[in-house]
């Protein structure tokens, strides 16, 4: 999960949301993953954006930042190397939604699950 600030504290709006990633991160050149991997919005309202099929932009990072989704110069959810600040565009992998109010975001606190 990310977010940005809490209510009454700032003004700004706590948005919940996520990804899932068919594969592990992994410093890459190029994109890699498959299309079960999805992005989706738990807070104010759930909403999961899967793969459109449109093009296979999935994971993709190195040691500065990591990446999912991807198309036209955008990608659907990017965050840096602290994990502190992240920015959300629309993109033609997962035909998503920003997933925060504003395109570029602090993450408040974020959970990693690993499935064996």
């Amino acid at each position: 999960r990310r977010g940005m600030d809490i209510p009454g504290t700032s003004g700004r709006c706590v948005c919940a949301f996520g990804a899932f990633l068919s594969h592990p991160l992994c410093p890459s050149e190029k994109f890699y993953g498959t299309g079960e991997s999805f992005l989706f919005l738990l807070h104010p309202r759930f909403k999961c954006f899967r793969w459109t099929g449109e093009n296979s932009f999935f994971i993709k990072g190195d040691l500065d930042s990591f990446a999912i989704g991807g198309g036209s110069g955008h990608f659907g959810l990017w965050l840096d190397e602290t994990l502190y600040l992240g920015r959300s565009n629309p993109c033609a992998t997962f035909s998503n939604c920003s997933l925060s109010e504003a395109s570029d975001f602090r993450v408040l606190q974020l959970e990693a699950w690993t499935f064996w």
